[in-house]
Order: C-alpha cells, then structure tokens, then sequence
C-alpha cells in the first residue's frame, strides 16, 4: 500500500467466530480494513455499501450459501474478486467454486502467510482486471473520436465537391464561364484527392490494429525497395523543382519486416519531404548498416517544423500549419502510420528539425541478422 493512501476494504463472511477474528487480526496487522460478517445477508450489504476490493467467503453457512453469496456478488459487480475459505477443499468443491466466479480457494486450516499470499494473489488480480477495464474504455473513446473526426474530415471534401457541381450545373453562358468551369473542376479534382488519400491512410491505419497488415515478415533489402521507389518520384519531384537523391551502401541492407509496411513507410517519408520543400529545395535518402540494425534517413530542405508541434508530429490527424497555407495539406495520418509500422517491427522514428532549414526523419530497424528467421504474426 502506498504511504498516505487508503487502506483497501476486505470482507469477510463466515459462520465461525474464531475464523472471523483470526482473518480480522492477520490482515489488520497488514494494513487492510476488515469488515467480517456471520452470514452471507449482512455480508452483501455490506459489499453493496463500501464496494470492497476483495471478498473472502466461507462455502458451508446456514443460511445463503457460500455458492449463492458468490452468485450473488457478481450481481453486483460482475469484476468483484472473490476467494473461497474452506474446510471441505477437494478438487470437486474447488472447481465447483470456480465455475461460481471465485478466483481463488484456500483450505482451511491456514497459516497467516498463506491467508496474507491469497489476498495479495487477489488483489493483485484485481488490480489487473481495473487495469484493463480502463484500457478498454479508453481504446473505446479513442476509437469514437477516431469515427467521429474521419467523418468530419470526410464530409469537408465532399461538400465542397458537391457546392462545385451546383454551380456549375447552374453556370450559365457568361463570357467567364469556360474560365469558371475549369478553375470549379480542378478544385473538385483536388477535392476528391484528398478524399482517396483520407481513405487510403484510415484502410492502411485499419489494416495495422486489425494485424491484417505486416502479418507475414521475410527477409527485405531495403536497398533495392527504397531505389524502385525513389524512382517513382522523380517526376513529382521534378514538377515541384525539387531534387531526389540516394545515397545508398554497396552492400545490401536486409531487414525482416513485411515489403508492403515498408514501402508504405518509406512512400509517406519522402512524399512527405517533397511536398513539404521549397523550389530549388533538395531530398536526400540515406541508409547505412551499423551492427546490428539498419538505419534509414530521409533529409529535406524545406520549410522545416516549429519546435511546438514536434510533441505531435506522430499523433493521429495532427497537421503542421505551414505559413502561406490556407490549410494544411494531406490527412495528418501519415506519420502515425510509419509511427505503427516502425514500432510493430521493434524500431523507432525520430525527426530533427529547424525552421526554415528542413526536417531529417530517422528510421532504425533491427538488421535481419537480429530478427527471428521464420515468419511471423506481427499483432
């Protein structure tokens, strides 16, 4: 127990004076609030009053039964932990308690140690279950405002889409028009993008919680993923006067990861670093093999990231508000994305960054030397 907290509350329900004193003496000395009771009625009043965390009862009582008790405190709470103090321990009378809801069963006649060991086992055990019960409604929220903002951010393109077409339905022959037309369609061309990009981040970031994605791992050189996929960015590059270079090992740089995650990882990382940069702005992608890990490095020379938002940079919809833009660009799961991949495969993601000098994100996964060599589920 913690110095200044509140000792937690047992009870105990048992038809036998002496047991009763004995539980009471033993776990007092142990810094616990002991409530005892001589039939299971006042017993569950109690546990319905002080909401105690951890019950012990007695299996043969006049009265409501030491199985009828358990049933019953389970009404209660359906997490309440519960050991069984018996005289008549066989195998059958503690199964039967189990299948009750009992979590433990302790014969009697006990020791002090082993009535103090079977209550710190229980509690211990509730603690757990309080444990997880809290994760579980905290994943439950999260993934309600998860819902709730991908509507949100699904709903924005489209009704800017759909305000578009309304007017051009309704364009008229105006000297204007062909010049209105053109501009309304490329803004619902722009539109739309946005929207396949949002659904293609929340099936990939779907994919990750679900395992569906980098379930099977093999041997990957990165050497060759990230040339091919360099490859497919010049143009871009180009188009944005940005220059795409690598400077790769001439030895291979083998990691064990699943090639999809990987290249969805590399994809947002330099994409990244290309539509973040400036004209006449550089991209540059490293990898190097130090023992026992490879180690990816994608430098840009872009506008670079406030010191503020690098806290968050790796949260789910988080955006960077660069100056000149209206609105930030793409759907703020990307590097959430490579966040979950690096971490599923047992790397980490770093990024440094300077305002109005670039951003260098690096990447360190276990060399493939290091990694089990049979598949496995990444989950």
């Amino acid at each position: 127990m913690e110095p200044g907290a509140e000792p937690e509350v047992i009870v105990v329900i048992d038809d036998d004076y002496a047991m009763r004193l004995s539980c009471i003496e033993i776990l007092s000395r142990s810094g616990y609030r002991v409530e005892a009771f001589e039939d299971g009625a006042r017993g569950l009043d109690a546990v319905a009053a002080d909401k105690p965390a951890l019950i012990l009862v007695d299996l043969k009582m006049p009265g409501l039964s030491g199985l009828e008790v358990i049933a019953r405190l389970h009404e209660i709470n359906p997490i309440m932990t519960v050991v069984v103090i018996t005289g008549y321990a066989t195998i059958g009378t503690a199964v039967e308690a189990m299948n009750a809801g009992a979590h433990d069963v302790l014969p009697k006649p006990f020791s002090p140690d082993e009535l103090r060991l079977v209550v710190q086992r229980g509690l211990e055990r509730r603690r757990l279950q309080i444990e997880a019960h809290r994760a579980d409604l905290e994943r439950e929220v999260q993934r309600r405002r998860f819902v709730t903002f991908v509507t949100h951010q699904l709903k924005t393109p489209l009704v800017a889409v759909h305000q578009f077409l309304d007017l051009l339905q309704r364009l008229g022959e105006e000297p204007d028009a062909p010049a209105k037309r053109a501009e309304w369609l490329q803004r619902c061309l722009v539109r739309t993008e946005e929207l396949q990009r949002l659904i293609e981040d929340w099936l990939t970031l779907a994919k990750l919680e679900g395992g569906a994605l980098g379930r099977h791992r093999t041997r990957v050189d990165l050497k060759p993923l990230t040339s091919n996929l360099l490859a497919g960015y010049q143009a871009l590059a180009a188009s944005r006067q940005v220059s795409l270079n690598a400077e790769l090992p001439d030895t291979p740089c083998p990691v064990h990861g699943d090639p999809i995650c990987l290249t969805v990882l590399l994809d947002n990382l330099v994409a990244n670093a290309i539509q973040y940069n400036r004209p006449g702005g550089r991209v540059c992608v490293r990898a190097t093999c130090p023992p026992g890990e490879v180690v990816v490095t994608v430098q840009d020379t872009g506008a670079g990231i406030p010191r503020e938002a690098l806290p968050f940079l790796f949260e789910e919809f988080y955006r960077v508000r660069q100056p000149g833009r209206v609105s930030p660009e793409g759907t703020g799961l990307g590097l959430h994305i490579c966040r979950r991949i690096v971490s599923e495969m047992g790397g980490t993601i770093e990024v440094e960054s300077t305002e109005g000098a670039g951003s260098t994100f690096r990447v360190r996964l276990p060399a493939y030397a290091d990694a089990p060599s049979t598949t496995t589920s990444a989950g």
